[in-house]
């Protein structure tokens, strides 16, 4: 810990000179320099000013600028001023895999491999997210957010039923043996064991935490996770995938009614439903959080995640100063701040952990302490420079699998001859 905080406190310090004798050196004009952050929807989102004011306390000859580019078109938005070469962007907030894999392919981002090596940043501190988006031996943004999965699960339901709780070490066998426990009734009364919202990665992502990426076929691994959801749906152990897509049901909604005994779930529903049951908005009570169960052989803990990234844009004027805010975003700082409005950062160590279940609405139980505290994280989908199309592919097959339009195995080869095409082009 005293090593990753003294590195970052020193990259912090040294950041200046990453890029001293580059072709980008700052302006050498009097006054603040003004750098220009590229993000999305920064009136809604709690994190992004303090941010800025506990940089800029620190950095008095620095300012920052956001540029909200809006959530829904970002990446078009972003990518469509980066391509005109626009200097006035200097610090890219990255979205997500598929928009991380654009940008590099586009040569719109700078190289921060001599940030993490000058400053001796141990990429293991970010819980396995820095080593996943290394590309040919560089790495073009460093964490900034992680969001992670865990199961929520409903402690009233569970003592209703006279069910022990879940616990933090499990595999998806028990998992599902749990989930068939918590079944009852029938109709509006009904509770479901287990619940799974419709996005692909509910059921694929659960196949990659023994070592399996989705972004290489073929896909057979798969197979015994989709075999288990089927199964599940077809016996009534959770909500018809159909129906929750045609009706766009929402995965708060279930849990909120008490519908639901157990859901796999991000991190940041943490926060939100906290919130709601402190203003008196949903019919949950008491609730816990436990860690994804994994597969036998796999160590408690590993999960799967998606991440936001900050890097500089190979156009800015002022990659010196970038570099510094960078640090900072990415630092123990920055992470601090992001982990006292509720957010989860990608430097998440037991002090991270600490403030979070420190928070007003945080279930004060060992054991959902104890689940924030990650082995290591699967990004949702490896890094490729044909990620978008993989994606897509994939939902494709994930559709045709979970709504019977096709078999299992007709919807895995789908999916193999596919992304196989998509590769090859």
């Amino acid at each position: 810990m005293k090593k990753t905080i003294s590195a970052i406190a020193a990259l912090t310090l040294a950041a200046g000179m990453l890029f001293a004798g580059g072709k980008k050196e700052a302006d050498t004009s009097s006054g603040p320099v003004t750098l220009k952050w590229a993000l999305w929807d920064y009136t809604q989102t709690v994190y992004y000013k303090p941010l800025i004011e506990a940089f800029e306390a620190t950095h008095p000859n620095i300012k920052i600028e956001p540029l909200d580019l809006g959530s829904s078109d970002y990446q078009t938005m972003l990518s469509t001023q980066l391509t005109g070469g626009d200097s006035s962007i200097d610090v890219v907030t990255v979205k997500d895999i598929p928009g991380y894999a654009t940008l590099v392919k586009a040569g719109q981002l700078v190289d921060l491999t001599p940030l993490m090596k000058k400053n001796n940043i141990n990429p293991a501190d970010y819980n396995g997210a820095a080593e996943q988006m290394t590309v040919d031996g560089k790495l073009y943004e460093m964490p900034f957010r992680s969001d992670f999965r865990v199961v929520f699960y409903n402690k009233d339901l569970f003592d209703k039923a006279g069910v022990p709780y879940p616990k933090n070490d499990w595999t998806w066998d028990e998992y599902d043996a749990l989930a068939r426990k918590m079944t009852s009734g029938s109709g509006a009364s009904k509770v479901y064991g287990s619940h799974y919202h419709t996005w692909r990665s509910m059921v694929q992502c659960q196949a990659i935490l023994d070592g399996h990426t989705v972004v290489q076929p073929p896909y057979d691994f798969m197979k015994p996770y989709y075999e288990r959801v089927l199964k599940q749906q077809k016996e009534g152990i959770c909500m018809d995938y159909a129906q929750l897509k045609t009706t766009s049901t929402h995965y708060s909604g279930v849990f909120y009614n008490n519908s639901v005994a157990m859901m796999e779930m991000g991190s940041w529903f943490i926060s939100t439903l906290g919130s709601q049951i402190a203003q008196g908005k949903t019919e949950v009570k008491n609730w816990g959080i436990v860690k994804l169960p994994h597969a036998a052989g796999v160590k408690a803990g590993t999960t799967v995640g998606t991440l936001t990234g900050v890097g500089i844009s190979s156009a800015s004027k002022h990659q010196k100063e970038s570099a510094e805010f960078v640090a900072f975003l990415c630092g123990e700082k920055g992470a601090e701040v992001l982990a006292n409005t509720g957010n989860y950062p990608a430097l998440m160590n037991s002090k991270m952990a600490e403030i979070l279940a420190a928070r007003p609405g945080f279930p004060q139980d060992a054991n959902s302490k104890a689940a924030l505290q990650t082995e290591k994280i699967c990004l949702e989908i490896a890094y490729s420079d044909k990620a978008p199309q993989i994606d897509a592919a994939l939902n494709r097959a994930h559709d045709n699998i979970m709504t019977l339009n096709t078999t299992l195995d007709e919807g895995l080869a789908q999916a193999d001859k596919e992304v196989k095409g998509i590769l090859a082009r």
